[in-house]
């Protein structure tokens, strides 16, 4: 442990390279984890016929790249239901106050 205004020693290493891969491709049982989706309801994804999961099959395994997944999941983003009753209270209202 080095004492108050001790300056510590620094070693320099070359020839290391650090490779940190910030998009993988995922299985689906590994997107599963991540997405807190069944593998289930992402299989059925694949094939939506409005908003199909984009994915890779290589072999017979099916990959998803991250930044793909996110990207895809962005269409579903929903900041709030509407309250029916207030809105059809309004329409109507307005409506009579027409008349």
């Amino acid at each position: 442990m080095k004492a108050p205004g001790e300056l510590e020693k620094v070693r320099v290493i070359e020839g290391v390279a650090l490779k940190v891969d910030l998009d993988p491709y995922l299985s689906l049982k590994a997107l599963a984890n991540y997405s807190g989706l069944s593998v289930r309801k992402l299989r059925d994804a694949l094939t939506d016929p409005f908003r199909p999961l984009p994915h890779y099959r290589v072999g017979g395994k099916l990959l998803v790249k991250r930044s793909e997944f996110d990207t895809w999941m962005r269409c579903f983003r929903q900041t709030g239901r509407p309250d029916v009753d207030r809105v059809v209270e309004e329409v109507v209202r307005e409506l009579t106050a027409k008349q």
